[in-house]
């Protein structure tokens, strides 16, 4: 235990922030949430502890939709967070995000409330996720209605549909685009990822999210926004910025996109 969360964010405040990932899978987006983090706030710390899989669990890649559905569910599980968790004590951070889309919107809103929770019981610092960040940024920015440019099959991609509705956010469309893996997703380019955004996009969507956190985003959210003419907010974004400001810290850089612009 690292003292109390009002004590962490206080220290935090104080020096450069230092923020904690739990991460899903290795050496597939860090780099991006390490640009990111650097376009969000150059003094910020960035470090990962990583979630493990199941045990049954070989090549997602080669598994059925509803193994992958099981697999992704399971790796959200309270157990498997505590002990990725542990792995941040040494670094100490202000604050702590479960770094990985699905599996915290497969729990349901008031399950990954609880997961950010008892994250922030277990380390004694605040504490967030990825789909968290989603609906925080929605909210921060006066969103109401968005397209989702998913890279997860149609059952997941609802699930996170769903999620975003408890929360108050309608999906006015959506595109699944039932990707392999992470590390799959991790090779897409930009003109890639910009057809994904493009398809997810719709006239009365306000915003359009990537949830996906093995896309490399950092260097084309203003570049997207000016595409759609309209606000992109991605994975590795949303996440370092709810994180920052959990911890205390206002975002100061730029050219991150419409988000810092909208939500300061």
């Amino acid at each position: 235990m690292m003292g109390n969360s009002e004590e962490m964010s206080e220290v935090g405040r104080a020096s450069a922030p230092k923020v904690g990932l739990l991460y899903p899978t290795r050496d597939c987006g860090e780099d991006d949430f390490v640009r990111m983090a650097a376009l969000l706030d150059p003094s910020i710390t960035v470090e990962f502890s990583y979630v493990e899989w199941g045990e049954d669990v070989s090549d997602i890649a080669e598994m059925g939709a509803l193994e992958k559905l099981n697999a992704v569910r399971e790796l959200g599980e309270p157990d498997r967070l505590a002990v990725a968790a542990a792995g941040l004590t040494g670094f100490a951070p202000h604050v702590v995000a479960l770094a990985c889309s699905s599996c915290s919107f497969l729990q349901g809103l008031d399950g990954a409330r609880k997961q950010a929770a008892d994250l922030a019981a277990l380390m004694g610092a605040p504490a967030t996720s990825t789909s968290l960040a989603f609906v925080a940024a929605a909210r921060a920015m006066g969103l109401s209605r968005v397209g989702l440019a998913s890279v997860y099959g149609e059952e997941v991609t609802s699930a996170f549909a769903e999620f975003l509705a408890d929360a108050g956010i309608t999906t006015t469309h959506h595109v699944a685009m039932d990707a392999p893996s992470d590390r799959a997703l991790a090779s897409w380019d930009r003109h890639r990822i910009a057809d994904l955004t493009e398809r997810g996009d719709d006239p009365g969507a306000e915003a359009v999210l990537v949830p996906e956190t093995a896309l490399h985003t950092a260097d084309l959210v203003p570049g997207l926004e000016r595409r759609l003419g309209k606000p992109v907010l991605t994975a590795t974004q949303v996440t370092i910025w709810r994180a920052l400001a959990e911890a205390g810290h206002a975002a100061t850089g730029g050219g991150a996109g419409a988000l810092l612009e909208r939500a300061r």
